[in-house]
């Protein structure tokens, strides 16, 4: 069984390999999203990659084993599932869920997280639209495009923020570009750095072209 630890690490591999179009995750960029140094997460991949959790050739990125995306699916499942909770039944705010879901992910026991999957109603995907694996561990990962991606009197509903940092989610919430709003494209200016929008009941956002790259949608 893989400890606290080897779980956030997995995990944020995933993750980083998911985003990458290589298909794998630096280990550079994995010890700041673990929040390590770069010694450190390399010692741990090598711990990893001892247990058959992880694959590091020399000179080449870190990517999971069978085994391993297994592992990461069923924390990603905990941790999704968690959050709707905070979220949907508790009311915690969106922005401030990541942390709590963080401490409790690894607590939960499959029995317990399967009849609170059954309370929320098996929910497909958490608050910020990212996808959650079912028991079997399976996932479906949602189909999008960057809104910053899209032209000038297009419709799309906002599905995904990509980036959860919290400053950044609480304004997506001011602007009231949470997953499931539908809004308009108004104007897209590559010289300015920048798209504006016309949300619910006719309120105009304007952000930047970096911002909208971090929220995907989806044509109506």
């Amino acid at each position: 069984m893989a400890t606290e630890t080897a779980e956030n690490y997995i995990k944020a591999i995933y993750v980083l390999c998911r985003e990458s179009t290589a298909g794998e995750a630096g280990v550079v960029r994995l010890a700041q999203e673990v929040g390590v140094t770069k010694g450190t997460a390399t010692s741990m991949i090598k711990r990893l990659a001892k247990l058959k959790l992880v694959k590091a050739p020399r000179y080449s990125g870190v990517t999971l084993t069978a085994i391993g995306k297994k592992v990461a699916l069923d924390v990603l499942r905990r941790h999704r599932i968690i959050e709707t909770f905070l979220v949907s039944t508790l009311n915690l705010d969106w922005a401030d869920v990541h942390e709590e879901a963080e401490r409790l992910e690894h607590a939960l026991s499959p029995r317990t997280l399967d009849r609170l999957d059954e309370f929320l109603g098996r929910p497909s995907t958490d608050p910020h639209g990212d996808p959650i694996p079912n028991a079997a561990g399976k996932v479906s990962e949602l189909r999008g495009k960057a809104l910053s991606s899209f032209a000038r009197g297009a419709k799309v509903e906002i599905a995904r923020i990509i980036d959860q940092d919290h400053a950044f989610l609480k304004f997506v919430a001011q602007s009231g570009l949470k997953p499931g709003v539908r809004v308009t494209v108004d104007a897209v200016s590559p010289q300015g750095d920048s798209i504006t929008l016309r949300v619910r009941g006719g309120k105009s956002v304007t952000l930047s072209q970096t911002a909208g790259a971090k929220i995907l949608a989806r044509l109506q």
